[in-house]
C-alpha cells in the first residue's frame, strides 16, 4: 500500500456531497477515486475526474480502492460495511453507526477478524465550540462540572420529504442529531449511570421524532441533551456549570454552513467561531468575573487525517468501534426509556 490512499464514497446525497467528498479531497494523502451513485451526471458535475459506478460491488472489485466511505441511508450501513470488510477494504461509516446494537457488535467483530480499520464519522468532535469547551474542562476552568446542557435546535416547522423524516429503522431526530450529542457527552464524561428520555413528534404532519429531551445521570453530574425542530430562538449551544465557573455558548460551528456555501476545507478562516462563548469564573464568595473565550478553530479534516494514519499504522483510529457502539447503546436505551416513561439504569456507581 502506498502513502496515497484511494477512497470510494458510497452515496452522493446530502451527506456524501456536502461533507465527505470535500473533506476527503482536502485531506493530504487521500484521493477520492470512486463514487458509487445511480446519478452519475450529478457526481460528474462536481467531480469531473472521479470514477462513477452504479453499484457497490463495482467499487469493491477494484483492487486499487483502499478505503470505503459509506454515506447511504442508515439501514444500509451494516450490510454495505460488511461487504466492504469482506472485500478487504478499510471502512468509514457515517453516523449513526448502524440501526441496532447487534448490528454494531457484528460489524466490530468482522473488522477485528478482517484486520481492517473500521471508523465512524463523528465529525462533531471537531466542532470549534466543542474543542474549546473540552479544553476549558480539561484545564479545570469550570472546576468539577455539575450540569452540562447541549442543544442542537432548529426551526423547521414543515417536515421534509427525505428518508431521514420517513418511518423506518434509524430515521428521526434522535438517531440523527442525538448521535452527535451523545458522542460528545461520552467523550467528556464517560458512560452514565442512567438515562431518562422524552422523544416525541411535535410537528403537524410529522411521522418521525422531531424532538428529544434527554437526561444522563452521573454520580454528581447531570447531562441534558436537547434538540427540537420548533425552536424559533435556537441560538443556545452549550450551558455548562461547575464548582468553579460557567461556560455559555451561542451559535453553531461554522463548518457545515461553509461547506454549503461551497468553501473549501482549509481556506483562510476555516472553522473560526464567529460567536465566542463566555466564561464566568468565581473569584470570591460573592464575586465573579466574566470574559469572552475565543473559540479554537474546528476542522473536520482531522477525522480523515487520523483515519489515514490508522490505516498506515502511524496513528490511532479516531472513532474506534467500541466508542461508536457506546453511542448505539445509549440511542437504544433512550428509546426504551421514552417508551417506558422511566429511567433506564445502565450501570451502578
Amino acid at each position: 500500500m502506498t502513502d496515497l490512499l484511494n477512497v470510494a464514497l458510497v452515496g452522493y446525497g446530502f451527506v456524501g456531497k456536502l461533507f465527505h467528498a470535500p473533506l476527503i479531497n482536502a485531506t493530504a494523502g487521500l484521493r477520492l477515486h470512486t463514487v458509487v451513485s445511480t446519478r452519475p451526471s450529478d457526481v460528474r458535475a462536481d467531480l469531473a475526474d472521479v470514477r462513477v459506478v452504479p453499484v457497490l460491488d463495482d467499487a469493491l472489485a477494484d483492487a486499487s480502492v483502499d478505503l470505503v466511505v459509506i454515506a447511504t441511508p442508515n439501514q444500509l450501513h451494516a450490510r454495505q460495511a460488511h461487504a466492504a470488510l469482506q472485500s478487504g477494504k478499510h471502512v468509514v461509516v457515517d453516523k449513526p453507526f448502524t440501526v441496532s446494537v447487534d448490528e454494531a457488535r457484528d460489524l466490530i467483530a468482522h473488522a477485528e477478524r478482517a484486520g481492517r480499520v473500521l471508523s465512524v464519522f463523528h465529525n462533531r468532535r471537531y466542532d470549534s465550540d466543542f474543542v474549546t469547551l473540552r479544553g476549558l474542562i480539561g484545564a479545570g476552568a469550570l472546576g468539577e462540572v455539575t450540569q452540562y446542557e447541549s442543544h442542537f435546535d432548529r426551526f423547521r416547522p414543515e417536515p421534509r420529504s427525505r428518508w431521514r423524516e420517513q418511518p423506518g429503522p434509524g430515521a428521526g431526530l434522535w438517531f440523527d442529531l442525538g448521535s452527535h450529542l451523545i458522542d460528545q457527552a461520552l467523550q467528556l464524561f464517560g458512560a452514565p449511570l442512567g438515562i431518562t428520555a422524552d422523544i416525541a413528534v411535535q410537528r403537524d404532519g410529522g411521522v418521525t421524532d422531531d424532538y428529544f429531551h434527554v437526561l444522563l445521570r452521573y454520580a454528581r453530574t447531570r447531562v441534558i441533551l436537547h434538540a427540537s425542530t420548533l425552536m424559533a430562538a435556537h441560538d443556545l449551544r452549550f450551558s455548562v456549570h461547575g464548582t468553579a465557573g460557567s461556560f455559555v455558548k451561542q451559535g453553531m460551528d461554522s463548518q457545515e454552513d461553509a461547506l454549503k456555501d461551497g468553501r473549501t476545507p482549509g481556506d483562510a478562516g476555516w472553522g473560526a467561531d464567529a460567536h465566542p462563548g463566555t466564561l464566568t469564573t468565581v473569584t470570591g464568595e460573592d464575586t465573579s468575573t466574566t470574559r469572552t473565550v475565543p473559540g479554537i478553530p474546528g476542522d473536520y479534516r482531522h477525522f480523515y487525517a487520523a483515519v489515514r494514519g490508522a490505516i498506515l499504522g502511524t496513528g490511532a483510529n479516531p472513532v474506534p468501534g467500541a466508542e461508536a457502539l457506546a453511542v448505539m447503546e445509549l440511542l437504544a436505551a433512550g428509546i426504551e426509556s421514552s417508551v417506558a416513561r422511566r429511567e433506564i439504569e445502565l450501570r451502578t456507581a
